[in-house]
Formats: structure tokens, C-alpha cells, sequence
């Protein structure tokens, strides 16, 4: 009998969310999502010594320490990372904007030119990438401009149906629902456990699922954020689910029947929503949940971005 993974790629893309190159080549997944998370983890092993030390010296060769300098370098850094990855998916690769420009359009915009001209460089054209952006108002906006310009995006810390209704009215490419931060929240807040079918993550990416099918929006629904292979299970058929390195070979391991979870042709009928910015903003400000995990994400990816700019200004003075 095939293993659940070979079962799931047989319903859903299958994406590695991880920096690990090792892993990518052995599980040999479509594509690669990355964050600040991931990159400053990758940067400290033994495959990015020399990209760590590439960037370092072509930062001392643009002559300054400054701020400015210093995100550039944290700019090339993840770009090698994503190119090295891209090297050995046949898809696409995530890079995320910095997480301190996720409340600025404009900011956030020139940052994804930015990017996209830093793989350039590289010989990796644009329709291998996505712009990661943070699920904010100014976040969706930001991809809306890209998106019109032809420049795909995957919308990050999305973990509410408001955000991904503003996000299929962007016509942004891709929408990464997070299905573990959100059971943590509820564990948390209730002090339950839940099943796999009970699971809010998972009831949450089914809703998004379904709105979307129901009202023929192309936005790619890729589930994130696992804590258990019995959230993927739940999900099976989902357009793309981004997995963890450990969760990948835990499904390549399991045998058994991975029986298909969602799927175009069991939709219900759904009414369209339109959100303006004021109907976003208040549905986020009821949704306490969608909120704290949101403002959490950015400062946990704010804060990781913190570390490596610490680490390349002391790698600059020495």
C-alpha cells in the first residue's frame, strides 16, 4: 500500500515549509514556503556558512553599517536561501517582506521590487517566487498593486474568513490559512481538546475552502502551520498544504486509506461578501482570536528579523 504522503500528493500540491536543504531534496516537495523564522534558522547551519559570509563581505563592500545596509544584506541573505531552494523545487518559492513594514503599502511594495530584482540577479525569474506579505489591510493592498503588476503573492498569518474574503477581492495568487496557531489560541482560551473534525483550524480552512469554491475565486487555499498529521488528514484535497520536514516523514511512514477531505465537487452554496476597509477592520476587531495571532505573528517574525540584523551588524564590526 502507498504511504498517506504518496496518497495526499495524489489530491493536493504537497509544500515543504522549511529552510532545510537535505529535507527538501529527500521529501522532494513542489514548492518551498520560507519566513524570517525559517531563513535565520537555515542561515545557522552548515549549508548557508558561506551564503552567511557572501552576504557579510558584499554588505563591507557597499561601505556603510547603517540601517539600510543592514536590511539589504538580511535581504540577500533570504535570497539564498530561496535560491538554493528553488534549485531543487520544480515550483515556487516563498520570500517574505519584512514583518515591520507589514502596516505600510507603500514600504511594503518597494520591498517586493526589491526582492523580485534580488533573484533577478540571479537568474531566477519572478513566476518562480512569492511575495509573502502579512494578512493586514495594508498587507492585501500592498499585494493587490504586485498582483496587477504581475508579480504573484502568498498572504501570510491569515486566520479569519474576513481576511480571506479581502484577499480573493485583491485577486491575490495564494492565501496561507494557519490551522495550528489557531488550535493553540482555542486550547488556550478553553481548555479543551479537540479532534481532528473538530479542530478550529481545520473547520476554518474548510469555511475558506468552501467560500472560495462556491463562488469561483482562483485564490490557491494553502493550509499552514500543522501541529499533527491529523490535521493534514482533515484537509486532504485542499489545493496545497505547506508541511513541516517531521510531519512529511511522519505521513511518508504511516500506512493506511487517506481518504479525500475537500473536494470542488461537494461544495454548498455560499453568498458572495464584499468588504470595503472599515468592514475588514471591525470584523478583525470581533474576531479576538484572528486578532491577537495576528499581531503575534508579526512580532514573532519581527522579532527573528531582529536577531539576524543583530547578527550581521556584528558580523560587519568585526
Amino acid at each position: 500500500m502507498t504511504s498517506k504522503l504518496e496518497q495526499l500528493r495524489s489530491m493536493t500540491t504537497v509544500v515543504a515549509d522549511t529552510g532545510d536543504i537535505e529535507a527538501v531534496a529527500r521529501l522532494k516537495p513542489v514548492d518551498c514556503t520560507t519566513n524570517p523564522s525559517i531563513v535565520l534558522k537555515a542561515l545557522g547551519t552548515d549549508a548557508f556558512k558561506d551564503a552567511f559570509q557572501e552576504a557579510i563581505t558584499w554588505g563591507k563592500a557597499k561601505g556603510g553599517k547603517d540601517d539600510a545596509v543592514i536590511g539589504a544584506i538580511a535581504d540577500r541573505m533570504a535570497i539564498s536561501v530561496g535560491a538554493a531552494l528553488a534549485a531543487l523545487v520544480p515550483g515556487r518559492v516563498s520570500t517574505e517582506v519584512d514583518a515591520d513594514l507589514s502596516f505600510d503599502t507603500k514600504a511594503s511594495i518597494e520591498k517586493a521590487h526589491q526582492i523580485i530584482a534580488g533573484y533577478k540577479e540571479r537568474g531566477i525569474e519572478k513566476d518562480r517566487i512569492l511575495i509573502k506579505l502579512a494578512s493586514t489591510w495594508e498587507g492585501i493592498r500592498a499585494a493587490e498593486v504586485l498582483q496587477k503588476e504581475g508579480i504573484d503573492c502568498n498572504l501570510t498569518l491569515l486566520f479569519s474568513k474576513a481576511q480571506a474574503i479581502a484577499c480573493a477581492e485583491a485577486k491575490v495568487f495564494l492565501i496561507s490559512p494557519f490551522v495550528g496557531r489557531i488550535l493553540d489560541w482555542y486550547k488556550k482560551s478553553t481548555g479543551q481538546d479537540y479532534t481532528s473534525e473538530t479542530d478550529p483550524g481545520v473547520v476554518s480552512v474548510r469555511s475558506i475552502y468552501n467560500y472560495y469554491k462556491a463562488n469561483g475565486i482562483g485564490t490557491i487555499v494553502m493550509g499552514a502551520s500543522f501541529r499533527n498529521a491529523g490535521e493534514i488528514a482533515a484537509l486532504a484535497g485542499c489545493d496545497r498544504l505547506t508541511i513541516s520536514p517531521q510531519l512529511l516523514d511522519e505521513l511518508n511512514a504511516a500506512e493506511g486509506t487517506l481518504t479525500r477531505a475537500l473536494s470542488p465537487d461537494t461544495i454548498k452554496t455560499e453568498p458572495l461578501v464584499s468588504l470595503d476597509e472599515k468592514a475588514f477592520r471591525w470584523a478583525m476587531n470581533e474576531d479576538a482570536m484572528a486578532t491577537e495571532k495576528l499581531a503575534e505573528g508579526i512580532r514573532g517574525f519581527a522579532k527573528d528579523l531582529g536577531t539576524l540584523r543583530g547578527q550581521i551588524a556584528k558580523a560587519l564590526a568585526a
